[in-house]
This record gives C-alpha cells, sequence and structure tokens, in this order.
C-alpha cells in the first residue's frame, strides 16, 4: 500500500497517521511493531512510530501486522503433503484453510496444522507465521511451500521477494477470454474504504500476470493456465476482473449467477518452481485439481453438450 501525506494530515505521528487509514482490527501496538520491524516505509526509509509526517512524505505499507495472541496451539488437522525432506514441506492446501492465525482465526490454520505435524517448527521465521514464506487466500486451493528451519526461511524469502519462483495457477472465469494469452500489467492497491479489497491503481504497486486460455466453454467461461510475476494480494482475482472475466465463485470480486454449483472461487494453485534451499537445485510440485473444481468443469461440459444438441 502507497499513501502520500496530505496537508490535513501533516503533523501527525507516523502510528496515528496508519491508525487512520487501517482496518478498525489492527490495534496501535499493532501498527508500532509494523513500523518498527521494517514493513513501513517513509520515503523508502525505515521510521520510527513518532516521527511526524509532512506534506508530500511517501509511506509504503508493506503489510500492517494484527495483534493476535502468540500462543499458537498445535491442532491434529490432516494435511495433503506432496513432499517433505529436513529442510521443507510441502503441501496441498484445501480450499476453505486460512494459512496463519489471524484475530478471528486463531483455530483450524495450516500453521496450527504444521505445528502439530513438524514439532521442532515453532519460531522459524517468527511466532506468529512460523515456517510461513508466502500464503494462499482462504478459498484458493493448492501448492505452499514452508520452511523447516532458519536456513530454508531466509532462502525461500528471498527467492519470493526477488521473484525467482514460477508459479502457475489455474482458474474459471466468466465469459469468453480473447485473446488466448497475454499480459495484464496493472498497478494494484487496497481499496480505500473497503480494506479487506485491493483494486487496480495507477499508485499501486506494480503487478504483472501471464495468461494462457485452455479451453472456452462457449460464452460462459473459460478455463485459464495464469502465471503471476508478481504476489500481490488478491493479484490473480483483481487482474481477472478488470479484465473483465471475474473468477468463478469470487464473492469479493466477481458476484456472477450462473447455472452451476460454486461454492468457492474456482482458482487453483496448480504448480510451484523455486530453487531448493540446500542442495540448489530446481524444484518443482504440482498439485492435483481438487474435486470440486473437476466438478465445475463437468458441469461446463455438459452445458456445453446441451447447447450444441438444441
Amino acid at each position: 500500500m502507497n499513501l502520500t501525506v496530505t496537508r490535513r494530515e501533516e503533523g501527525l505521528r507516523l502510528d496515528q497517521f496508519l491508525a487512520e487509514k487501517s482496518p478498525s482490527r489492527i490495534s496501535r501496538s499493532a501498527i508500532q511493531r509494523s513500523i518498527r520491524t521494517g514493513r513501513v516505509l517513509v520515503n523508502g526509509e525505515r521510521s520510527k512510530p513518532s516521527y511526524k509526517i509532512k506534506v508530500g512524505d511517501s509511506v509504503f505499507v508493506e503489510e500492517l501486522i494484527p495483534q493476535v495472541s502468540t500462543d499458537v496451539l498445535p491442532e491434529p488437522i490432516p494435511l495433503n503433503i506432496l513432499y517433505e525432506d529436513s529442510d521443507i514441506i510441502v503441501v496441498n492446501k484445501s480450499a476453505g484453510m486460512i494459512v496463519h492465525p489471524i484475530p478471528s482465526h486463531q483455530t483450524g490454520t495450516l500453521v496450527n496444522a504444521l505445528l502439530y505435524h513438524c514439532r521442532d517448527l515453532k519460531g522459524v521465521g517468527g511466532e506468529l507465521r512460523p515456517g510461513i514464506v508466502h500464503r494462499l487466500d482462504k478459498d484458493t486451493s493448492g501448492v505452499i511451500v514452508v520452511a523447516k528451519n532458519d536456513l530454508a526461511h531466509i532462502s525461500l524469502s528471498k527467492q519470493f521477494k526477488d521473484r525467482t519462483t514460477a508459479k502457475m495457477y489455474l482458474t474459471i472465469v466468466r465469459g469468453k477470454v480473447e485473446p488466448s494469452k497475454g499480459v495484464i500489467d496493472e498497478p494494484i492497491s487496497r481499496h480505500p474504504v473497503l480494506r479487506t479489497k485491493m483494486m487496480v491503481s495507477k499508485t499501486g504497486r506494480a503487478s504483472i500476470t501471464h495468461f494462457q486460455v485452455l479451453r472456452r466453454f462457449r460464452e460462459t467461461a473459460s478455463l485459464m493456465a495464469v502465471y503471476p510475476k508478481t504476489g500481490r494480494t488478491h493479484q490473480i482475482r483483481v487482474h481477472m476482473n478488470a479484465l473483465g472475466h471475474p473468477v468463478l465463485g469470487d464473492a469479493l470480486y466477481g458476484r456472477s449467477k450462473i447455472p452451476l454449483d460454486v461454492k468457492r472461487q474456482m482458482l487453483h494453485a496448480a504448480k510451484l518452481s523455486f530453487t531448493h534451499p540446500r542442495t540448489g537445485k530446481i524444484v518443482s510440485f504440482c498439485a492435483p485439481l481438487p474435486e470440486d473444481f473437476k466438478s465445475v468443469l463437468r458441469e461446463l461440459f455438459e452445458l456445453e453438450k446441451e447447447a450444441l444438441k438444441s
């Protein structure tokens, strides 16, 4: 999130300024913690919560960390493990699972499950998000890699930051997408009013998504392979909506009435490639399509058959 200080806001403390711009669930202490840990930059530099902002100051916010209990408990939640060694664990995350605890959900998350499965994970990269180096939305399924030690955490975090990882998602979107392939290069920022929502904005952060249409179902929907080159929050969902073809089932960006049984956004992280932190070799992992995704595809094929008969 990029913010510019106006004349009305001049003289406010940095933490006070951010408190005004943040969702109510973010406490002042949480904002101060985010500033001190370098997740907030003023004119490209780290600052203090007490800094008095000036007109024209550019405030970049990577993330504001909500205040949650640091006592994240292990839970015996089943995991679909694609690969595991002493450094990393790769999981096929199910739709509906939150990656790490947030104020409204401090149990039932991927982190809770991982702490039970990997008894020595606690503290790797932080108490609240041990091992987490990237995320998937709650209702997005698919491949996610988790670091099991500090060496892996540092290496993987740098790879995601430097964009040297390769990600491929499969998605079903509304309508007939034309052309068959392309690039969406549209900056993304947080919505100024709905703080849980992102939007295309000229003042946003650079966001690039490559796409290829795999199958069109007449005018109803299109199956697509999507390759995000940046990792902004909700990037694929926002870019598909900007393209005029929102992800099917996306209640936040693409409400639509279609004759299909869609219960969540049809977005699946199908493949992830990165350099193994210890061996230095490029490794790739694929997650098979979940049943609900396949069910929607079957429905689309049936609809197409019926349309051809008529």
